[in-house]
């Protein structure tokens, strides 16, 4: 018997429970298969990853709203559309909105605090619920397997052993802490449960004792040993992580008043009692369900109205009361979060008020480190992919940024399987990924998304100057063919539709620099 089959028959290892004021919280330990790069590179920058998971897959294009094409999206969602009029505009931005229950969130945006990354998915997107989910949790590739996430690649080099030697010193508090959820495939570890499930620091101490019990007598040099070594351990760090959790959250108290009835605000709430508390626990993972809005999901009457209204409402309310109680907490500076969803949803809806499982959909960034607040343009109806949006962002550029901008990990190529070049979400780069930086100009390129499949946004203050030549070779030195589209004075648009997929080199000159950029282009 492995130990992954073991420990699913005795359950011990499986989780213990603890609340902090009612609320279930997991604490995830070092090796969970999501997050642990993230973990290690926020040991030096003290920064915090806050993931929000919108379980069943969010209809973007009625959380994003295309003003630009009203009348086509009116026509492909006869019954859910909702009324240009009663839409929330977004500052210097014309061409998308946001929807109506969301006004929370248009005020976050409005103050520079929320970066909407448009058209996330990845190439060949999947619409099964736990497949799409594997693939967004590891950041492999559509087809591909993985048995560890795109995070723990980094951190079993940084904590070897788990979990013998943790809790310490630098380390006294879980890594990662999951709020509202219990231990799911997505945090084993080579078939390992990580995850200690807490409900009541009280109770939970009295149910495992306020010390380590005396071990069982384990003489036995096999398999079985093992997995009872294992379990011991498991319980002497649970003792420790209860008595953490519960001193950090008897020093904070939160500043603001959260909402009622939103199970969102609650888990939110006790992250930000947490990290305000002292926790040295670097990432929380956050849930809302319900997203998989198949029927039913506007009313007839009012499409502004509904299930899916509700639930962005939610998800808006609560980012926003949540970020203003980091800053009323003084800890703003240190807390990003960003949210995902398995997939987006059809563009056409279906007869039943809702819509069926699609591909790509907007990823929300906030926090006070925002630079650029949208990424990516207005949906285009106009060219589906057999009904669906094709992408604009592939969502392992997002991870790239959060684990080279936010968090300072100078391999990201190794932790996410090949490289993405990160999305400009953040105003500046930590302190390693500074040092990266050093030979590197003011006038270097930005290009997002990398890989793409239609077009290129390309940035840099170079395009300020007079911009004298831009050129797409392939690997054998062959110019493409290519039309650019001045954007702005310091952006182009680079449209690669006629470009088959392959690695390319971007040559750019403008005024006196001399600029180049590999980029890879994916049909």
């Amino acid at each position: 018997m492995n130990r992954r089959k073991f420990l699913e028959y005795t359950k011990i290892a499986m989780g213990l429970p603890l609340t902090i004021n009612g609320y279930g919280a997991n604490a995830l330990i070092s090796e969970s298969p999501l997050f642990q790069s993230l973990m290690q590179a926020g040991d030096t920058t003290d920064r915090v990853l806050v993931i929000i998971q919108l379980n069943g897959g969010n209809d973007g294009l009625n959380t994003v709203i295309p003003l630009d094409q009203m009348s086509l999206y009116t026509s492909l969602r006869k019954n859910i559309a909702l009324k240009e009029s009663k839409v929330l505009a977004l500052n210097n931005i014309t061409s998308m909105g946001l929807h109506p229950a969301m006004n929370s969130l248009q005020r976050l945006y409005s103050e520079g605090k929320l970066s909407i990354v448009q058209g996330t998915s990845y190439p060949k997107p999947n619409f099964s619920h736990f497949e799409a989910s594997d693939i967004w949790m590891t950041a492999v590739d559509a087809g591909k397997t993985s048995t560890t996430g795109w995070s723990a690649r980094h951190l079993v080099d940084t904590f070897p052993n788990y979990p013998t030697g943790y809790p310490n010193a630098n380390m006294p508090d879980p890594v990662a802490i999951q709020i509202g959820s219990v231990v799911s495939t997505s945090l084993l570890h080579n078939g390992t449960p990580v995850a200690l499930v807490l409900q009541n620091p009280d109770t939970f101490a009295q149910l495992v004792g306020s010390s380590q019990t005396n071990p069982i007598s384990n003489t036995l040099n096999n398999s079985a040993g093992k997995h009872i070594e294992y379990i011991q351990q498991i319980q002497a760090n649970s003792v420790v992580y209860a008595k953490q959790i519960k001193a950090a959250a008897a020093k904070a108290t939160n500043k603001v008043v959260y909402p009622s009835n939103n199970s969102l605000a609650d888990q939110l709430k006790i992250v930000a009692r947490l990290v305000a508390g002292g926790l040295k626990t670097k990432v929380y993972q956050v849930s809302l369900g319900g997203f998989d809005t198949h029927a039913g999901q506007t009313w007839t009457s009012d499409t502004s109205q509904g299930t899916h209204a509700n639930l962005l409402q939610k998800l808006s309310d609560a980012i926003t009361i949540f970020c203003d109680d980091l800053a009323a907490l003084n800890v703003a500076d240190r807390v990003v979060g960003m949210t995902f969803s398995e997939f987006g949803r059809r563009v056409a809806s279906n007869a039943s008020t809702g819509t069926d499982h699609g591909s790509a959909s907007p990823m929300f960034v906030f926090g006070a480190g925002i630079k650029k607040q949208m990424i990516g343009r207005s949906a285009n109806l106009s060219d589906l992919d057999n009904g669906n949006l094709k992408m604009q962002n592939d969502f392992r550029e997002v991870y790239a940024a959060l684990l080279e901008d936010w968090f300072g990990v100078t391999n990201s190529p190794t932790l996410l399987y090949k490289a993405f070049s990160p999305t400009p979400i953040f105003k500046s780069a930590t302190n390693a990924r500074r040092a990266i930086q050093t030979q590197e100009t003011d006038l270097a390129l930005q290009v997002y998304p990398n890989p793409a499949s239609d077009f290129f946004m390309v940035e840099s203050s170079a395009l300020e100057e007079d911009l004298k030549r831009v050129a797409l070779y392939d690997t054998n030195g062959r110019e493409q063919n290519i039309e650019i589209s001045r954007i702005s004075t310091y952006q182009i648009q680079i449209d690669v539709m006629q470009v088959p997929s392959g690695r390319y080199i971007l040559s750019v000159q403008a005024g006196n620099a001399n600029l180049t950029k590999h980029l890879m282009v994916f049909k």
